[in-house]
């Protein structure tokens, strides 16, 4: 989820259209680094036992971003366009497809992304208040109050969005600096490298922990919804794309390095709060509430940021008028779209009520990385219609292609199915609600079919 403060407007409007190459790098590092990064690691760990292969599922997992920021990249040189994802569906696939992505995204890949967010900032919230209350009290009302105050129209410009990035950049900064020269014995161990003999058994294992590595890397394709809006973007997408998330695997890895230096596999596996408790030991109590406090802030920031950035999708659905127009409707008075904030906020709030943090990862990946497959597919579509049509070449072409596109588009499924194995229940309930947006979709379109003849 990125965390821009613009409008979901057709032509694009507000900050996002000054956006510089910095500014969309920004954007993108800002759409990645945000709540996973300091509670994932712990479900990864607790999937697969041992440093070896706790450290290559990031590793992996960045390499799968990289390439998916490559595809998007030329995708975006090629459809610089409000809607991103949505309408490179819709263009190269068919409106049925982007009318699912944008159902999907509303009912569970944005919500569901929400409420992990709000998980995560209820439990370091609660590190540092030592409040006797449930994190679920406190992630609803965290949604609650953020969809309010976000309905007022106190929306935080690009400044803010740079800044609350930097917060979680700088707290992981501090949690590496503190382990290099203030930790004991480094705790990781490279035997055995795997924790049991090489089967479909350990494969699955390994990409059911690819599911929160890429909730984790989640984030940087939604930077696509901007093409509209960014300045020269057939040439500052596709560089920001990329340089956003090599800094992005930059971070993630070596934090995860420091995280098994200080606890090693076992140790991380047993705490929700890594980053608590690699500062605990390390600092104390007071490096324990200084980490915690960092964390909660920049949570709690890309969570009020991020309930603007998927209205976009709402948008270009209204505007094809396969969907209520109400839903993208701006408010003339505050300027912004009141009635999506308010869908989006109270459907999060039932999806933090109703499934533990590492349930909704699983509900949230199982679908977007579906999605994330079926978008790369366009680029095939894309690039045979412009060599038919004679269309000069775009800025920006992905390295290797077709091969690393057919290698992203077979990552991202595994991980589908790995999930699915892994927790079936939680994946069927996303698969039933992505294919109940089929009749859906057919009664807006034979409505829009039906108004177009009158």
């Amino acid at each position: 989820m990125t965390k821009s403060p613009s409008q979901p407007t057709q032509k694009g409007a507000g900050l996002a259209r000054q956006l510089g190459l910095f500014g969309t790098t920004m954007a993108v590092m800002g759409g990645i680094i945000g709540a996973g990064i300091f509670i994932n690691p712990y479900l990864v760990a607790d999937r697969v036992h041992t440093s070896t292969l706790i450290l290559s599922a990031w590793i992996v997992g960045g390499l799968i971003a990289l390439v998916g920021g490559f595809i998007y990249a030329e995708l975006a040189a090629r459809m610089p366009v409000v809607g991103g994802q949505y309408a490179y569906l819709r263009e190269a696939l068919h409106p049925a497809v982007a009318f699912l992505y944008g159902w999907v995204l509303l009912l569970v890949i944005q919500t569901g992304g929400m409420a992990a967010v709000a998980v995560t900032f209820a439990r370091y919230f609660l590190e540092l208040t030592r409040w006797q209350v449930s994190a679920s009290f406190v992630a609803v009302s965290a949604l609650a109050l953020l969809t309010l105050i976000n309905c007022l129209g106190v929306r935080a410009g690009s400044r803010v969005q740079s800044a609350m990035t930097l917060t979680a950049i700088t707290a992981i900064g501090m949690l590496e600096v503190f382990s290099l020269f203030r930790g004991g014995p480094s705790q990781i161990s490279w035997r055995p490298v795997l924790d049991q003999p090489l089967s479909a058994r350990l494969i699955i294992a390994f990409g059911s922990a690819m599911t929160p590595v890429l909730f984790a890397y989640g984030g940087w394709q939604t930077t696509s919804f901007l093409g509209g809006e960014v300045r020269d973007p057939r040439k500052t997408l596709p560089r920001g794309l990329v340089l956003g998330v090599i800094g992005v695997i930059a971070v993630y890895v070596s934090v995860n390095f420091a995280y098994m230096c200080v606890l090693g596999p076992a140790g991380l596996a047993a705490t929700m709060t890594p980053a608590s408790s690699v500062m605990r030991m390390l600092l104390g109590p007071r490096g324990g509430s200084l980490i915690a406090a960092g964390i909660a802030f920049s949570a709690f920031g890309f969570l009020g940021q991020s309930m603007l950035t998927a209205p976009r999708v709402y948008f270009a659905m209204a505007e094809d008028r396969v969907f209520f127009r109400s839903v993208a409707w701006i408010d003339p008075r505050t300027r912004v779209p009141i009635i999506a904030i308010l869908l989006q906020g109270a459907w999060a709030i039932v999806i933090a009520l109703t499934g533990t943090y590492a349930q909704v990862v699983n509900y949230v990946v199982a679908m977007d990385s579906m999605f994330f497959g079926l978008t790369a597919a366009c680029l095939f579509v894309l690039r045979r219609r412009a060599a038919e049509q004679d269309l000069p070449a775009v800025d920006y072409q992905v390295p290797g292609h077709p091969w690393t596109t057919l290698l992203f588009i077979a990552a991202e499924w595994i991980v589908v199915a790995s999930t699915f194995a892994h927790d079936p229940k939680r994946s069927l309930i996303g698969l039933a609600i992505a294919i109940a947006g089929l009749p859906a979709y057919y009664l807006w379109h034979a409505r829009k079919k039906g108004e177009s003849r009158t």
